[in-house]
């Protein structure tokens, strides 16, 4: 008998084989269990305590997973997910997980917010056929092939609408952001949501259009006042005041605005620069060349009349004396993103030099210029803008905690608005998506030859993930309805019944306007069945390996205490 072979050391741990997909299920379940009760009308919040000791109270499936901190990698893969679905599409990271989970879980037995739930489900139903020693390539091949049949059952039921129709977007807007905690204001928060999409959106020409909602739209929160206060400015708010409130105007009307980004100051050295004087005067000559410079600058600023001078770098005393003179308004150390917005909503341009100015970079788009107090600080309103493409949303509220709250869901409303905008079609919400996916592909399973057809069937099962949670978090009975609904959807019609999620009764989600955005949906199907069919061809895990240490560098026994003689030798480990 030969000897056993040791090639790992014993403090690595290596888990193999039917092991891991065990596991990695069971770290997939646990995590959609986590935001299980989250979706839908009827969810429930949850309470985290961050490491700073800040309470996050929220409804938001990305929020809930950015907060947990997960040692397995299959659970830290899932959290990814959640935040992949957010940053693509904004919306749909509850039932995402969720999908996965039932997914994996029927392979082994063939099942996040939405993506999180549906990424869970896929693998539960994985589990079945792990058992079974089905190779997991055969798995994912009848994934890949029930996620091609989803998406086209999707373009089949999906309804084009006409993005000019504010009550059809609101409406929309409002459908899909109803689950969450602001749902409760009314159209408020959708409204501020189209009003900011809208300003923002660049027609690109055959068609297309541009909405970049993360760099020309800033939110601003201010607690204090009441949520109905909340506003979407047409131009730029900055938390910034002037530099000499009692020199220079706080209130210009249609004001000229030059931005710029170099200082306004006598440039420094960039190391230790010596400068030797030999007599008296050439100090005073030293002096009189750092005011000749800046006043050389202003002079320059100057020529073209502006009434209000913004720059993100710093700004002397003796430049604010010259500018302040002059009648003309300075704000500095501005940061680069309100800079970009400010350039895109009054039309001026950033220069980097003064002596490279141009009449054309003075912006005059801007209607208002004002300075005003909102509680405890200055900030600055660039505003009434002439066609601005950046804008800000101030947000008021009696607490920071629900302002945070509002922002997470007013994130999620802007994502989606600019989802319909993109791409403006609709398919059914309430869970009758998924069902008539379901049921179309329990039909196609039947025409399928060969071992793969069980997984596909399996998988069509495992779309029913999201009605039969909606249904658990309404607290009805879960069976009877489900089997009502799969009667309605039996031959692949009734493609718009599905779950009334505050009530849980059966309904006709075209009259009562639930709807979901086809990107959310389709990026929901994409990323939980690839997801799922990733965490499947997983069949080792390693754990337990240390970094490799630089040649010649021996790991000390016991603490040293560094002595003074040796600060001077100290070597500098890369990581």
């Amino acid at each position: 008998m030969q000897s056993q072979v040791l090639v790992l050391k014993d403090s690595v741990k290596r888990e193999s084989g039917s092991k891991v997909h065990h596991a990695n299920i069971q770290a997939s379940k646990a995590v959609a269990d986590i935001i299980r009760t989250t979706l839908g009308p009827r969810s429930m919040l949850k309470m985290l305590l961050d490491a700073s000791g800040g309470i996050v109270v929220t409804n938001d499936g990305n929020a809930i997973l950015r907060e947990l901190d997960l040692a397995h990698p299959a659970a830290k893969s899932m959290i990814e997910l959640s935040r992949t679905q957010d940053e693509e599409v904004g919306d749909g990271t509850t039932s995402v997980i969720i999908l996965v989970q039932h997914i994996y879980k029927a392979i082994y037995r063939l099942t996040f917010d939405m993506m999180l739930i549906e990424a869970g489900e896929m693998l539960h139903v994985a589990e079945t056929f792990i058992d079974q020693h089905f190779h997991p390539t055969v798995i994912c091949r009848a994934y890949n092939k029930a996620l091609e049949d989803a998406i086209a059952v999707l373009d089949k039921i999906a309804m084009t609408i006409d993005v000019t129709d504010r009550a059809t977007m609101l409406g929309l807007i409002k459908s899909c952001i109803g689950t969450k905690f602001t749902s409760q204001f009314g159209d408020l928060i959708a409204d501020l949501a189209l009003d900011a999409t809208r300003i923002v959106g660049v027609d690109l020409g055959q068609g297309l259009r541009e909405v970049d909602i993360k760099k020309y739209i800033k939110v601003e929160k201010v607690p204090g006042g009441q949520l109905e206060d909340s506003v979407v400015l047409k131009g730029v708010m900055i938390n910034k005041d002037v530099i000499a409130p009692g020199k220079m105007r706080r209130k210009i009307v249609n004001p000229r605005i030059m931005l710029l980004d170099c200082p306004l100051e006598y440039k420094k050295g960039e190391n230790q620069t010596n400068a030797e004087l030999l007599k008296e005067e050439d100090w005073g000559l030293l002096l009189k060349l750092e005011e000749e410079y800046i006043e050389g600058l202003c002079v320059q600023i100057l020529k073209f009349k502006p009434d209000v001078v913004i720059t993100e770098k710093g700004l002397s005393d003796l430049a604010c004396h010259y500018l302040s003179k002059a009648g003309v308004t300075a704000i500095r150390r501005l940061r680069k993103t309100d800079n970009n917005r400010i350039a895109k909503a009054c039309g001026a341009v950033i220069v980097n030099r003064p002596d490279e100015l141009q009449d054309s970079d003075i912006g005059t788009g801007a209607g208002l210029f004002e300075a005003k107090k909102i509680g405890d600080e200055f900030f600055t309103f660039i505003v009434d803008c002439k066609d601005p493409k950046a804008c800000t949303v101030l947000l008021r509220g009696p607490s920071k905690d629900m302002l945070n709250e509002v922002e997470r869901n007013l994130q999620d409303a802007m994502s989606v608005a600019r989802n319909i905008l993109k791409n403006p079609k609709l398919v059914p919400g309430g869970g009758a998506s998924e069902l008539t996916v379901s049921a179309t592909l329990k039909q196609k399973s039947s025409s399928i030859e060969g071992i793969e057809k069980w997984p596909y069937e399996a998988a069509a099962l495992a779309f029913e993930a999201i009605p039969r949670t909606l249904a658990q978090n309404c607290g009805v009975n879960v069976i009877r309805t489900m089997t009502a609904l799969q009667g309605k959807h039996a031959n692949g019609e009734n493609a718009w019944i599905g779950i009334d999620g505050n009530t849980g009764a059966m309904t006709d989600v075209k009259e009562k306007k639930i709807w979901d955005a086809y990107n959310v949906k389709a990026q929901t199907f994409k990323t939980a069945i690839e997801s799922a069919c990733l965490l499947l061809r997983i069949d080792d895990i390693v754990s337990g390996i240390k970094k490799k240490q630089p040649a010649g560098s021996k790991t000390p026994s016991k603490p040293q205490v560094e002595t003074e003689g040796d600060a001077d030798n100290e070597q500098i480990i890369p990581e």
